[in-house]
């Protein structure tokens, strides 16, 4: 079969060279596609369901809405674990599924069970929602939202704060592989009202009352529609609150002579702010508002960051004057610098292979046709890669040895010129007929094919245990070993077909029977080491 396989590549020169020219072109396209991180994400498949309930201490947090959670979801398929955290107004339920359980469909499944609980929880106690679907890996991008130089004394922290969360971050969520922008810092804005509990008591209301009264006096209504000759007129009530006055001006109840009550008789309303557990502040410029960008689950991460900062350059145009969104935290260094080192080594390693290639083989010519299987065979594992799902980190391109994805073609080449540099029909020709070439070739290549192949085989092999681990050391070391596994077989291609056509087309057909300089080389390496082992096995119990 091997050697059918060799035959047509040697006959049909034509048909390889297009067949390779078409893995160039494949292969470049996916190299552009491949996702590229600094490393593996080995962050397992979970959904986080937060609730956020402020009134609530901790132990009923853990009662009224953590142990409800965890029961309601705890018999849906693929689970393996579920963990939660309860602290004053917070819970988070964690809840872990195998790897072969689908994200979405898992969010899907807690979501029904979170509509089942709907009668549990009160809403007044919270309402549970999931998490982003992003992983451990997924704080791709950092910013802040600050005054420009000069512009300090015009804006506050809680306008700053107010910028990011109603114009940056509302577009940012729509950029292609986003899944979440956490905002934190500056001043969060809220309306409050201070009550006076001496004017409620001496008006006979309560706390209730007020909260009554704001929660039905601030929605929009419909009134159907009047018709008026050829046109309708929609009615529509706008009670929406907007300003200070218009909370102040509610009504909470009318007294018996028929003088109403706002809130304003009972209670001061005010701009405040939330309640603050911390602050962000730029160098030693003062306060600044800021987020984290989450990034999608499974996406490039590369691609999502560039895409994020295209996205800042367009939501800069539309901030008020003297507000700048200025980075801190650009993932993108970190795996520029992985990328780099792993460049780096490999065109060090491809250099050094082809230096000892060129000067054991003794010519230029099949040193470099050994060679090119590397960029090759690199080009077949990216699209093997982009196929199944595996992303380009220091893992996955640092483990490529391309001793390994170039023993098949060395063996080959080697084959074919020591075929060439022995055979006796030879002896006195000065050079061969491409008909000749050809059919040396497939014999040497045919001859040589079955120790190529074992040789390979060997190889992969050793790499089967790491493609059966599970979990966390998995995620991290299976890239390697598909990596690695995809190169050879990329190889083992080409040793089949590429190289023996090549051999044939580019090999020169002169013969020579002059030694080379590798061979004198050579020759003097096996005579030291003849020497040494003549006075080796003159003492074996010595070296035993």
């Amino acid at each position: 079969m091997l050697t059918k396989i060799i035959a047509f590549s040697i006959r049909n020169k034509l048909i390889v060279g297009l067949l390779v020219i078409a893995l160039t072109a494949y292969g470049v396209y996916n190299l552009t596609k491949l996702p590229i991180d600094a490393v593996p994400d080995i962050t397992n498949n979970q959904v986080l369901v937060m609730t956020s309930s402020p009134s609530l201490g901790a132990a009923d947090i853990e009662r009224l809405i953590t142990f409800p959670i965890e029961q309601a979801t705890r018999n849906i398929p693929g689970i393996i674990e579920q963990r939660s955290f309860s602290r004053f107004g917070l819970s988070l339920v964690t809840i872990v599924f195998d790897d072969e359980t689908d994200v979405y469909w898992a969010r899907q499944q807690i979501s029904e069970k979170l509509i089942q609980l709907q009668g549990q929880i009160p809403p007044s106690l919270g309402t549970p929602t999931l998490g982003p679907v992003t992983t451990g890996l997924g704080e791709i991008f950092q910013y802040v939202v600050r005054p420009a130089p000069g512009y300090e004394a015009r804006y506050t922290p809680m306008e700053l704060r107010t910028i990011q969360d109603w114009i940056v971050r509302r577009q940012l969520l729509g950029t292609p592989g986003v899944a979440d922008v956490s905002s934190f810092g500056g001043k969060l804005k809220q309306y409050e009202i201070s009550v006076n509990y001496d004017q409620l008591k001496a008006y006979n209301l309560t706390i209730g009352d007020v909260f009554a009264a704001l929660e039905k006096n601030n929605q929009n209504t419909g009134g159907a529609y009047i018709e008026k000759g050829p046109t309708v007129l929609y009615i529509r009530t706008e009670g929406l609150l907007q300003t200070e006055e218009d909370i102040a001006s509610i009504v909470i109840k009318r007294l018996g002579d028929g003088i109403p009550v706002s809130v304003g008789d009972v209670a001061t309303v005010q701009i405040g702010h939330a309640i603050r557990y911390g602050a962000v502040a730029y160098n030693d410029k003062g306060e600044v508002a800021g987020a984290v960008v989450m990034m999608l689950k499974g996406e490039n991460s590369n691609q999502v960051i560039k895409d994020v900062k295209d996205k800042i350059t367009q939501i800069e145009k539309t901030l008020p004057e003297g507000v700048v969104i200025e980075a801190f935290l650009d993932r993108t260094k970190m795996v520029n610098s992985a990328i780099g080192t792993v460049e780096r080594n490999l065109a060090e390693g491809a250099l050094i292979v082809v230096f000892i290639l060129v000067l054991f083989l003794g010519n230029l010519r099949a040193g470099l046709l050994v060679a090119s299987v590397i960029p090759l065979a690199m080009l077949f594992a990216v699209i093997m890669m982009n196929i199944f799902g595996v992303s380009g980190n220091l893992m996955s391109l640092g483990a490529l040895d391309f001793g390994l994805i170039i023993d098949g073609a060395v063996i080959i080449v080697e084959a074919v010129m020591h075929r060439l540099h022995t055979n006796k029909t030879f002896q006195g020709l000065a050079g061969i007929s491409q008909k000749q070439m050809d059919d040396e070739v497939e014999y040497s290549a045919g001859k040589m094919m079955n120790a190529a192949v074992f040789g390979q085989i060997i190889i992969l092999i050793v790499y089967l245990p790491i493609l059966s681990l599970q979990g966390i050391e998995g995620k991290m070391f299976k890239p390697m070993a598909q990596t690695v596994a995809f190169a050879i077989l990329g190889a083992f291609l080409l040793s089949l077909t590429y190289i023996p056509m090549m051999s044939a087309l580019v090999l020169s057909k002169k013969i020579s029977h002059k030694p080379t300089f590798s061979d004198k080389m050579m020759a003097k390496l096996e005579r030291w080491y003849k020497r040494a082992l003549v006075k080796a096995l003159l003492i074996p119990r010595l070296l035993v």
